[in-house]
Order: structure tokens, then sequence, then C-alpha cells
């Protein structure tokens, strides 16, 4: 059976690492941290995964926390207008529920478990030269680790790439002790969105604590919520989240009236990155090839939420085309393909996720707008975080998007 040597430990690393392991293959995980320093370093993320993504966790035995996490069984676009009065209020409904759990409580987790049956895990940081020497005793060699100097093996595809800068500056908070939501008695993910300004994104999730919300501020560059460059202390992180939401978001800030404090000293985030797609072979010093997963060569902008979800997709599509190659080489076209069938529904991703940052044209407008009035189009609209390919059909053009709300609304 096959060698394969993964580079990174995060949901796409692991997943596919177990997978793998499942079916007998012979693989050895590289990371630079262990299980203990994941679970008690900061948060990485705000991963919120929808169904088909829960779903190949479940195929591989992997959904260790579902009966912990919250039930998300909705997606809520709120509007705000320009005297911060809520002027758009609508949540659609999943058809499978979504759940978030910690990427901090779940890869620590994987990590041991792959441990546990029997997988190799070397703690060590991996540089190029360092990948290159190890890549001669492994018959395939796959980077998961999204940051650092692997991934500058990787080159940009600019065809695949509109934005060379930062789009949105992210800041997260992980928190206990904010009330229940008014609107509505199910677990909801909830979008804010204060034009010209940016987004608030508020959802449950599972920690290491137990259960938490996650606010997640994604700021437009230079402007108002563009504040957190510099921030170190984790308390005053918390305290600038909550005074940009009884700015910006009054009906949120009204759930921390009662008192709201960070899950742990880790539990603060903020930065910003260019969301790029990159080219998926890496030629090694040596003359080998090493195949970039997930993060590596789609790198997204998580307004969407989709981070989490394409990793997981990503690990299932390399996961069948490693099967289905058998004991053939792991040459430089089997990479190509292994990426190409990943990519084919991570291209309506990044479409999606590209579209939401830029200042939406008025047929999006019109749809958000319908939404509220018409739960047939929010039901849409949440049922496209599972499915992104679907907003091809009705979301892009102004002409599909006419069509469909006159299809919607007499039926309503």
């Amino acid at each position: 059976m096959s060698k394969i040597l993964i580079v990174g430990a995060g949901q796409s690393g692991l997943q596919l690492a177990l997978g793998l392991q499942s079916h007998g293959y012979d693989v050895t995980v590289m990371t630079n941290r262990t299980a203990d320093e994941i679970r008690n370093g900061r948060v990485m993320s705000t991963q919120c995964m929808f169904s088909t993504a829960l779903q190949h966790e479940r195929d591989l035995g992997l959904n260790l926390w579902e009966d912990q996490a919250p039930r998300i069984e909705g997606v809520g676009v709120s509007v705000a207008g320009p005297d911060g009065s809520r002027v758009i209020d609508w949540v659609g409904h999943l058809d499978g529920y979504a759940q978030s759990v910690d990427q901090r409580l779940k890869m620590a987790g994987w990590l041991e478990t792959f441990a546990r049956r029997g997988g190799q895990v070397v703690v060590h940081g991996v540089t190029v030269s360092d990948l290159d020497y190890f890549s001669r005793s492994y018959d395939l060699v796959l980077v998961a680790a999204g940051k650092g100097e692997l991934v500058s093996m990787f080159g940009r595809d600019a065809s695949r790439s509109p934005y060379d800068v930062p789009q949105r500056a992210l800041a997260v908070s992980y928190v206990h002790g904010l009330g229940p939501r008014p609107e509505h008695d199910f677990e909801a993910v909830r979008c804010n969105l204060v034009p010209g300004v940016g987004e608030l994104f508020v959802m449950p999730s599972l920690t290491t604590s137990g259960r938490c919300d996650i606010l997640f501020w994604e700021g437009i560059p230079g402007g108002p919520l563009d504040v957190f460059t510099g921030v170190k202390d984790p308390e005053e992180h918390l305290r600038t989240t909550l005074e940009l939401m009884r700015t910006f978001t009054p009906w949120e800030y009204e759930r921390a009236a009662g008192g709201v404090e960070l899950t742990d000293a880790g539990g603060v985030l903020a930065g910003r990155y260019a969301p790029v797609v990159r080219n998926p072979v890496a030629v090694l010093p040596g003359g080998g090839f090493a195949l970039g997963v997930a993060d590596v060569v789609v790198a997204n902008d998580p307004i969407t939420g989709q981070g989490s979800n394409n990793a997981s997709k990503c690990a299932a599509a390399y996961l069948d085309a490693i099967l289905e190659h058998g004991d053939k080489p792991f040459d430089r076209d089997f990479m190509q393909a292994a990426f190409d069938r990943y990519w084919d529904s991570a291209r309506h991703v990044t479409k999606w996720t590209n579209a939401m940052l830029a200042p939406p044209p008025e047929h999006v407008l019109n749809l958000i707008g319908a939404a509220g009035q018409l739960q047939p189009v929010a039901d849409r609209f949440a049922k496209g975080f599972d499915d992104p390919a679907d907003f091809e059909e009705w979301f892009f053009e102004p002409e599909k998007a006419g069509a469909y709300l006159g299809s919607v609304a007499p039926q309503a």
C-alpha cells in the first residue's frame, strides 16, 4: 500500500489522513503543534459546517461532537439602515442542520484519534528543503498547511484570483453569556449587513468549555470596523467588538446587555488576507511534486462561511481520487486531475464569495429584499450555503433573478 505524507493538521489534512488510514494506507502527518498545544492555543476559525460537509465526517465516523454541538437550523440576514434600525430581517430554513465545532477541540481530538489508530505523527515545523528531503520516502506528498513558507511553492492563478489585496479586516470573539434570540426559538447563523461598512456574523458553536457564540466582524479596510490592528489584549478586543455592535447592530448588542465574557484568553482572533486561487501542483527542488490541499490552493474570504466546508469537500474529493487511482504512480497528471475534481465544486464557492465582497448590484438587493416577504426565497438563500452551485441558477444574472422572483411570487 502507498506511503503518503500530509503536512498540516487542520480540517482537510486530518480528515484526509483519517480517511486514508481507514483504507489501510501508510500515512504520516506532520504538524508544528501537539494535540495539547492545539487544544490550549488560540482559536483558528469561525467554522460553520453545513449538511454535505458534515456527512463527509459522518461517513468516516469522525462526527465525535455531533450530539454536543448546537444544531443550526437556519441562516438569517438583517440589513442595517442609515439610522441604525433593522430595515430587513429574515431567516431561511436549512434542509439538514449545520454545526460549528471549535477547531481547537476538533483538530486536537482528530490528531489523537489518528495516532491512537496507529498513524505516525511528526511534530516539527517544515521548510521547503525539509519537504524535499522527506518526499523521497513517500509515494505522495500533500500540503494542507495554509500558511507559511510552503504555501509560496504554489503560484497564484491570476485568472481565478480577481483580488490581490485583502477585501475585509477580520475580528473574531468566542463568548459565553449572549442572551437568547427573541426573533425565533431555533438556532441560526445570523448575518448582519451594514452597507458600506461591513458585516457581523453571530453563530452558535461548541468550544472547549461548552456551548458558546461566535461574534465575527468583517470590516471594509480603512472603514470604521478596521480598528483591531495592534489590539493585543483579549478583553480590549471584546470591548471593541461590543462597542461596534452597539453602534452598528444594536439589535445584536441587546443580547449582550446581560454581560458576556470571552470563553478563554485564546478566544479572539484578528487579521486579513487576500482571497486567492493557486496552482495545485508545486515542484520541489529535487524535481518531485507536492499537491496542495484546501486553503493552500483555494483560499476564499470567510464572508460566505465556506472555509471548513471547502476543506471537507476537498478532503473527500482527494480521498476518492486516491482510492480510484490504486497502485499507479501519483504523478503530476494525477495531482492536477484530483484538484480539478475538487475545483468542480470549489469554483462555485469562489464565484459566490467574490461576488459578496463587492457592493451588491440592484438585482441582488431585490433578492435580499424579496426574501423578507417570500419564505421560499429566504429558504433558497439558506440552502445555498450547503450547495453554492445553486446560485448559478438564480443569483448572479439579473435576468435569472427576475425570472426566479416572477416564478415564486405567484405561488406565494
